[in-house]
């Protein structure tokens, strides 16, 4: 018998966000191309049985070979981070371009499509910070971009070398809701972490565990109370990203009752971490500090809660990797303060086993908001979807085989990151991606890497619903397999 196919994975389980069906799926140049029972005919076979047959993780919201505001570099560069990812199951990164005060942002693209397409291992999109909206910036940079399919953009309202005006981040809206581009933003008030670190910091207070104690819950609430009433003025749609406290998901859910197209996410340290964590001897709890810190138990069961009633619908890893030491975590050796700390922690790799271990297998989700969470709302919210984030005919062939019975502990010495450490050391892990493919290739399979550097292609992406305002016509993209640099001529 010919070959049909160049792969066929056998007798698993598929799931999907809709539900799960036993059959087998083959995929031909790239792309699926049958699902059902009893196919054959492949040049190469999976048995997947007793196996979970997943679309490919999509992790949104990555910080990758990028420079911090305080000029700190990444530990992960877009060959390791995407390494990283594929051995968790994840087959597309979207990750920040980050502009500062004095780039442009042209210049700013082409140094970051550059990179990926030298290094990445899995098909990558961007998101852009906006860090500098001038009039060419909002006039012509950002139209441009969002017509070679970057459609969405991240304000800060923290950090003084990114933090937007009220009125900055009104024009921002603006621009986004006229070209059908989503808007995500770091919510937290300034003024209050910085009137509070300067309290802190002056009475002698500097170990890691004041960074939680500075970065208030009410920081949090009134930011996000603030940016969806400018969101709702100007009537763009909204995301706000690393939501981490009870009252930010209650005002979410009540804005969302109302109509409003305001999204919520969340990330593992917000479900797995507590501020306890950065109370630890020394500055080890340094290896916790990220913005928003990690709150309490209650805020955990709120976030879970979030995630089951759909208020918060996107579930990252916030992948921002700096090693524990002077290069990264510590920039002033032993007398790093609080307010020194590079902000963020690594978890791309273990985004998906934790979710799957604590969420799935204890049965606190079900497969199919796993399947959700990891991946098609992702693809649905950013502007990728169906080739991405589903196991459709005609859908990219980005697939992860989960073993559910697998069993392992979590350690800095598994992971294929350049971070040197985990914020989950030690964790108890049930269920694994034993087989991972993107694009029909096998990239990963029992533990061994199959890409070659460079393979990732870039996506540009599509208007999502959620931010195609009524009555705008926005043409269909084509996607590109590389960045010709376009915004640099």
């Amino acid at each position: 018998m010919a070959n049909t196919y160049d792969l066929l994975i056998r007798n698993g389980k598929l799931a999907t966000a809709e539900g799960t069906r036993d059959a087998d799926l083959a995929v031909r140049d790239g792309r699926i191309a049958a699902i059902a029972p009893g196919l054959c005919g492949a040049r190469r076979e999976i048995d997947a049985t007793g196996k979970l047959v997943v679309p490919g993780g999509i992790d949104s919201h990555t910080h990758i070979e990028q420079v911090s505001a305080f000029g700190i570099m990444c530990a992960d560069d877009f060959h390791s981070a995407t390494v990283s990812a594929a051995h968790g199951g994840t087959t597309t990164t979207i990750s920040f371009a980050a502009q500062h005060r004095d780039m442009l942002i042209p210049e700013v693209l082409a140094d970051y499509h550059r990179r990926a397409a030298e290094k990445a291992v899995i098909d990558y999109a961007f998101h852009l910070i906006v860090a500098n909206p001038t009039g060419d910036t909002l006039d012509e940079d950002l139209p441009r971009a969002i017509a070679h399919g970057l459609r969405s953009f991240k304000l800060y309202m923290t950090y003084e070398r990114l933090r937007l005006s009220d009125e900055q981040i009104l024009d921002v809206l603006s621009v986004a809701r006229a070209h059908g581009a989503l808007t995500m933003v770091h919510a937290e008030n300034h003024g209050m972490i910085g009137w509070l670190a300067g309290k802190m910091a002056g009475a002698g207070n500097v170990l890691p565990r004041y960074h939680a104690i500075c970065h208030t819950r009410g920081a949090e609430a009134e930011a996000i109370n603030r940016i969806i009433a400018l969101a709702e003025l100007v009537d763009a749609p909204v995301l706000v990203v690393h939501v981490s406290t009870v009252e930010g998901i209650d005002t979410i859910r009540k804005a969302r009752a109302r109509g409003l197209k305001v999204f919520g996410e969340t990330c593992p340290q917000y479900l797995f971490l507590t501020a306890k964590d950065l109370d630890r001897g020394g500055l080890d709890g340094a290896m916790f500090c990220c913005s928003p810190p990690p709150r309490d138990e209650a805020a955990q069961q709120a976030c879970w809660a979030g995630i089951s009633d759909g208020t918060l619908e996107m579930y990252s890893s916030d992948h921002a990797p700096y090693r524990f030491d002077a290069s990264g975590k510590l920039p002033k050796g032993e007398k790093t303060t609080f307010k020194d700390v590079a902000n963020g922690v690594p978890g791309l790799e273990l985004r998906l086993p934790l979710l799957f271990s604590e969420g799935v297998a204890t049965g606190r989700i079900s497969l199919e908001e796993f399947v959700k969470l990891s991946s098609t709302n992702h693809a649905r919210t950013y502007g990728l979807y169906p080739r991405k984030g589903e196991l459709a005919v005609g859908s990219d062939a980005d697939i992860a085989i989960w073993d559910p019975a697998v069993k392992r502990t979590a350690t800095a010495s598994m992971l294929h990151d350049a971070v040197g450490y985990t914020p989950y050391e030690g964790r108890s892990i049930s269920g694994w991606p034993v087989t991972v493919i993107s694009r029909g290739d096998v990239i990963v399979h029992e533990g061994e890497l199959h890409a070659e550097r460079g393979r990732g292609r870039y996506l540009a992406r599509e208007a999502a619903d959620s931010a195609r305002p009524a009555g705008l016509h926005v043409p269909e993209v084509s996607q590109l397999d590389a960045w010709d640099t376009p915004l640099s001529r």
